[in-house]
């Protein structure tokens, strides 16, 4: 009963955080004295599925005290089962259950919070840990997300990256606690559908180009999800994504204009709109 009580009131504590947070805007933060000696990620365009400002966030730079640290836990069963109740005390209120973004307390959140099973399965390592551990209140994410590293230590973090990452990858169950859905990759591939039919019915692209973006979005989005279940990635997912381009372009899985038509409808789609 003390446990429950315990959980229950550090749950209060996050959501009135959160609450706080959110009206933060664009105030500076502790964070933004990491400016200084960063490192860049590439200027390679990120993958669909973003709006504008997500895709700003995604080209973020990471900052140099997190640049390059990858995960030192193993996602074993311990540690899944730590990340599972981290996550559903302080993370499934606003990004729901199976990490989607669709939790309760993050619908009047703006912005919304991010579908991260689905982004957890193409960032790196370092982006990922930065991002839980320093919160939302800096440019170009201006969320409502605080800073985790006050409440949770090293571990802690780690731990609920590799539930995170376990969600999307779909090998773990999503618990029942705050409800929302369970992420999907053929809802995923349907919403896609959708939005280059859109594209090409606003003269924003051609048929044929949505087609050549559809079919290389696929072998791009499976040599990712490869490489993160490999533990291959510490790349943020600008500089991966120019990486793994370069690398299916060389072994012929895509021709050099497939990889050019791919940037360019993905920058195309930004520029309208119509990456939610």
């Amino acid at each position: 009963m003390r446990r429950i009580i315990y959980n229950f009131l550090i749950l209060l504590f996050a959501i009135a955080l959160i609450a706080c947070d959110s009206t933060v805007g664009s105030e500076p933060t502790a964070s933004d004295s990491n400016t200084k000696g960063e490192t860049s990620v590439s200027e390679s365009n990120g993958m669909m599925g973003m709006g504008g400002s997500m895709m700003a966030a995604h080209h973020a730079t990471i900052p140099e005290a997190y640049a390059g640290v990858s995960n030192p836990l193993p996602a074993d069963e311990e540690s899944l089962a730590r990340g599972e109740e981290i996550y559903a005390t302080h993370c499934a209120t606003c990004h729901g259950d199976g990490g989607v973004g669709d939790g309760p307390g993050g619908a009047s959140l703006d912005p919304a919070p991010a579908n991260i099973a689905h982004t957890s399965q193409m960032l790196g390592d370092d982006y990922l840990f930065w991002r839980v551990s320093e919160g939302g209140a800096m440019e170009p994410f201006n969320s409502g997300m605080i800073a985790w590293k006050g409440i949770l230590d090293e571990q802690a973090r780690w731990d609920v990256l590799n539930y995170v990452q376990a969600l999307g990858a779909g090998t773990v169950t999503p618990g029942q606690h705050m409800g929302g859905a369970t992420f999907d990759p053929e809802v995923e591939a349907q919403n896609q559908a959708e939005m280059l039919a859109t594209a090409v019915s606003q003269a924003v692209i051609t048929q044929e180009e949505a087609d050549t973006f559809a079919a290389t979005h696929t072998i791009v989005d499976a040599r990712m999800m490869e490489l993160r279940r490999q533990g291959s990635s510490s790349a943020g997912m600008d500089e991966m994504l120019g990486d793994i381009l370069a690398e299916l372009v060389e072994v012929k899985s895509l021709t050099q204009e497939q990889a050019d038509t791919f940037l360019s409808v993905h920058d195309r789609l930004g520029a309208a709109g119509l990456m939610q």
